[in-house]
């Protein structure tokens, strides 16, 4: 796994959104995280296929922090099946990653 990931979930309003964003910043599981305007989303649930806005929100984090950052995502997602994805970040500005690893440092 990479060293740095941004970290990808969505959600069914804008406050649950922050609330995700604001729990994972505050235990420093995440350095930051970017909420989005509502995406239109269509998927397949239980049989039938559904449309719903949503919001995206984007956390930047270390891989060392990752498995911590989808635990606090399961436990406060209220959706049975919360949609938590990780991608590499393969290059970044050195200052920018410096402060990522700081922010999710504890201690």
């Amino acid at each position: 796994m990479a060293d740095y990931l941004t970290v990808l979930t969505t959600t069914d309003t804008p406050e649950k959104a922050e609330a995700l964003a604001r729990g994972a910043i505050e235990a420093r599981l995440a350095a930051c995280a970017q909420i989005s305007q509502p995406v239109t989303s269509v998927y397949r649930w239980e049989g039938e296929v559904e449309t719903a806005a949503e919001w995206q929100v984007l956390f930047k984090t270390t891989a060392a922090r990752y498995d911590e950052l989808e635990a606090h995502i399961r436990e406060a997602h209220d959706y049975e099946t919360p949609e938590v994805i990780a991608m590499p970040i393969v290059n970044g500005s050195e200052d920018y990653l410096a402060w990522v690893v700081s922010e999710t440092t504890i201690g």
